[in-house]
């Protein structure tokens, strides 16, 4: 079994969020298990061919072995190449977008019909790639391509790539597809549709999310056209990699523990996070962390809502992440009349993130909408308790904890309200206070598996059963 992976992002060469987590470990995972893999990607300025041993094959095209199974392919184009950014810089999307990823599409199968290699499933993740089934079926009835089965992945319904209608003829498409049945949107263009309608399957990052997107209030206007299609949308949760997020291994943070280390190793790592942000050294206060985008879907305004009241409580916080300057200008005027009590820094530090999962004893996600997210899991990957509300992959990946079963692993509130987020943070200091209920809890939460090899193990059910359709 062959599979394509198309996507504009993908670790260790491009990354701006969870797309380039999936597009990178996803693939490597598959070719542990003997799935033979090519992925697909533009050639990116920042791209160093030296470091990855990128060598040309044509003035298109050129490559990058990670594995005996696993080939890179990096299409080359001046869209790509003389660019600093992947979608645009500071802040704003390149004008050129619908061009630059149109052309990605089209490259891609060129690239496959000249490389001859068996495509048994071209596998297509967000709006980017979407156009890819639909130059499949238009363009390539009668080519070797032509038996190649086409999965779409949707990492969030949000980004859609939608355009003005007017630039239909830069698509190279024949009239037929500029209508309401394929990409035609409300009066513009829509990439996501068009590869909603074309693709031979279609699947997103958990299973919760694959119900909420075919509702009004997560489908984001696309939720009938989810609807319209014979099989339903399947939902398999992303993984994280052990070799990054690994507290036994974690060359990154003060101290490394397996699970039978659990709370030596927690309990200096702590130390260790006090200690470098200048917070009071003090094991029986908890410390709760929050690593994200400060932005309005990871619900930074419900925390800032109950901030004063629960800096009140006998407790430490620490805010890591860059975002809205509003929120950076409040949270700024917590530490200033808190300096003992919350720490904040407005620039990623990969390095500090892992002390800070390593060091938290809870974590704090309260994501309005969440369709996978991977903070979670690797809070439960350090035995940090993940604090969330429940919706997308966060109602699939965590368990609120139940202390008379000694089940659970994490704390969830069913209502987006600052009174209930307010009775998790309760709940969560409550049971810090009892050290043999919080040692289960924090056990429950290593223990979790949300390795990359059993996503793999999902997505071989999936390609499987479209083959054999």
């Amino acid at each position: 079994m062959h599979i394509t992976f198309c996507a504009v992002e993908a670790v260790p060469f491009a990354q701006t969020g969870g797309l380039g987590d999936v597009c990178g470990s996803l693939p490597l995972a598959l070719a542990k298990r003997d799935v033979s893999v090519t992925i697909l990607l533009p050639r990116y300025k920042f791209i160093d061919a030296k470091k990855f041993g990128i060598t040309p094959v044509d003035k298109h095209l050129s490559r990058a072995v990670l594995s005996p199974n696993l080939d890179v392919y990096f299409i080359e184009h001046d869209y790509y190449g003389k660019r600093d950014g992947i979608y645009g810089d500071n802040g704003d999307d390149y004008p050129d977008n619908l061009e630059r990823f149109q052309y990605f599409c089209s490259r891609v199968l060129k690239t496959l019909e000249q490389l001859r290699k068996k495509t048994d499933i071209i596998h297509c993740h967000d709006w980017h790639t979407a156009l890819i089934p639909i130059y499949l079926k238009d363009q390539y009835k009668n080519s070797s391509l032509a038996s190649a089965r086409t999965i779409l992945t949707i990492h969030n319904m949000a980004h859609q790539g939608v355009f003005p209608r007017e630039r239909y003829p830069k698509l190279n498409l024949p009239a037929t597809y500029n209508s309401a049945h394929y990409l035609e949107y409300f009066g513009q263009i829509n990439f996501l549709k068009g590869g909603i309608v074309a693709s031979d399957k279609v699947t997103t990052v958990s299973q919760q999310y694959a119900k909420e997107i075919l509702t009004k209030e997560f489908g984001c206007g696309l939720e009938g056209v989810l609807k319209s299609r014979r099989e339903p949308v399947e939902g398999i949760i992303n993984g994280i990699s052990h070799d990054v997020w690994n507290p036994a291994t974690d060359q990154k943070i003060a101290r490394t523990y397996a699970k039978d280390e659990l709370m030596h190793g927690k309990t200096a790592n702590k130390a260790k996070l006090q200690q470098l942000l200048k917070l009071p050294q003090r094991d029986d206060a908890p410390l709760f962390a929050f690593v994200s985008r400060l932005v309005h879907q990871k619900g930074v305004d419900l925390i800032l809502e109950v901030m004063e009241q629960f800096l009140a409580l006998d407790v430490q916080v620490v805010m890591l992440g860059t975002g809205e300057r509003q929120y950076e200008k409040q949270i700024k005027a917590y530490t200033d009349k808190y300096p003992k009590k919350i720490w904040a820094n407005f620039e990623f530090n990969d390095s500090l993130a892992h002390q800070v999962y390593a060091g938290a004893d809870f974590f704090l996600m309260p994501s309005r909408f969440e369709p996978c997210g991977l903070s979670q899991m690797i809070s439960m990957a350090y035995g940090t308790v993940p604090i969330a509300f429940k919706t997308g992959g966060l109602a699939d990946t965590v368990e609120s904890f139940n202390a008379a079963l000694s089940k659970g692993d994490g704390i969830l509130f069913n209502r987006f309200t600052k009174k209930d987020f307010f009775q998790a943070l309760r709940q969560a200091i409550d049971i810090y206070g009892d050290q043999e209920k919080f040692y289960t809890l924090r056990q429950n939460a290593l223990a979790a598996d949300f390795s990359w090899e059993h996503a793999a193990g999902e997505y071989i059910k999936v390609y499987q059963c479209l083959l054999s359709a």
